[in-house]
């Protein structure tokens, strides 16, 4: 059983302009994880995160009620191949 896992997580619904990104990146660092955050153009986030499986499966949950005032409607999971590129957990404006 790999016991490091790569995630990509969507997250839809009221998630801009409410803190999610910064709250994520608060959760990741209290959990070990690693990967950056950013606003997507149609309103959703998008996170790339890697760590020890629990903890990523820790953060995928979080991620379906985010900050208090997010209001999470709808969340994709796409596991990816664990790559190791990061040594923190960045904050972004827009991904395109």
């Amino acid at each position: 059983m790999e016991s490091q896992v790569r995630v990509r997580v969507v997250i839809s619904g009221r998630v801009q302009g409410v803190l999610f990104r910064q709250s994520a990146r608060a959760k990741a660092l209290e959990l070990g994880v690693l990967g950056w955050a950013h606003n997507l153009l149609d309103g959703s986030v998008e996170i790339v995160v890697e760590g020890e499986k629990e903890n990523i499966e820790k953060f995928i949950e979080w991620c379906k009620k985010g900050p208090s005032f997010a209001k999470v409607e709808n969340v994709e999971v796409q596991y990816q191949e664990y790559k190791g590129e990061w040594k923190d957990f960045d904050v972004r404006e827009f991904g395109f």
